[in-house]
C-alpha cells in the first residue's frame, strides 16, 4: 500500500482540498481502492467526506496512537493507496505520520510566507529520509511571483510540473462533498489535477522501487516480530 502525506507547516496552504482531489482522482484513475485520513483536529477534511453522495474514496476513522495498525487493517483489507491531511504544523505527532509515508506532498502558495514556513517540513521529511514534491498551489495565472516560488523551491527539491491555480471552482466544489473533476471535468482546473495525479503516481512508483511503501506489519523495512495487526477498521461507516 502506497501512503500519500499533505503537510505543511502554513495554514491555508490548500492541504485538505489538494488531499479530496487527490484521494477521488486517483481513485477514478484506477489506483484504488483508496482511503483517506483526517489528523487534523478541525476535521475539515472528514466534514468534506461526509457531504459526498459517492461513498468512494473510503474515509478510515483513526487516531495518532492508531494510525499505524489502523493503516495495517486497511491493507490487509485491500486498499492500495491511503491519503493523509495533517494539520498545520511541525509536530512530534506530524513526524510520526510523516514516518509512514511512501510520499510527502507539501501544497505552497506562491508567497513569502508560505516560502519561509516550508523549511520545517522540508527540515523533517529529510530528517526522516521521505521522498517529497512541493506543489505550487492557489497561483495566479501569468503572475511573476508564481515563476518565481518555483524556481525558489526547486533549489530545496523536486517541484511537481503541474500547478494549480486559484479558481473558485476548487472552493466551491468542496462545499458539497464534490471536487472539480466531478462538477465539471472538462474545466481546466479538473485537467491541472489530472495531470498533478499522473505525475504524483509515477513518483510513488520511485518511492515504492525504494521500499517506501506500507505493507501491514512490516512497514519500512521495520521488524516483522515487533508489529502486529490491529482491528479491522470499519472504512465505510460515516463519522
Amino acid at each position: 500500500m502506497r501512503v500519500i502525506v499533505c503537510a505543511s507547516q502554513k495554514g491555508g496552504s490548500g492541504k485538505t482540498t489538494l488531499s479530496g482531489h487527490i484521494a477521488v482522482q486517483a481513485e477514478r484513475q484506477g489506483a484504488g481502492p483508496v482511503a483517506i485520513i483526517d489528523t487534523d483536529p478541525q476535521g475539515s477534511l472528514a466534514e468534506w467526506w461526509n457531504s459526498r453522495t459517492d461513498d468512494s474514496p473510503l474515509f478510515a476513522k483513526t487516531s495518532l496512537d492508531k494510525l499505524e495498525q489502523d493503516l495495517a487493517a486497511l491493507q490487509a483489507g485491500g486498499v492500495r493507496l491511503a491519503v493523509i491531511d495533517t494539520p498545520p504544523s511541525v509536530t512530534a505527532a506530524i513526524r510520526q505520520v510523516m514516518n509512514l509515508a511512501s510520499l510527502v506532498v507539501i501544497p505552497i502558495r506562491p508567497s513569502p510566507h508560505d516560502l519561509r514556513a516550508a523549511a520545517a517540513t522540508v527540515d523533517l521529511a529529510e530528517t526522516l529520509d521521505r521522498s517529497f514534491v512541493f506543489v505550487v498551489n492557489g497561483a495566479t495565472a501569468r503572475a511573476r511571483i508564481t515563476a518565481d516560488a518555483a524556481v525558489t523551491l526547486s533549489q530545496h527539491g523536486t517541484v511537481a510540473p503541474v500547478t494549480l491555480h486559484h479558481r473558485t471552482d476548487f472552493a466551491s466544489s468542496m462545499i458539497d462533498g464534490r471536487t472539480v473533476m466531478e462538477c465539471d471535468p472538462r474545466s481546466r482546473s479538473a485537467a491541472e489535477v489530472v495531470a498533478l495525479w499522473d505525475y504524483l503516481a509515477s513518483r510513488l512508483e520511485k518511492a515504492a522501487q525504494r521500499g517506501l511503501v506500507f505493507d501491514g506489519a512490516t512497514p519500512f523495512g521495520a521488524s516483522r516480530a515487533s508489529r502486529t495487526f490491529g482491528r479491522r477498521l470499519g472504512t465505510e461507516a460515516r463519522i
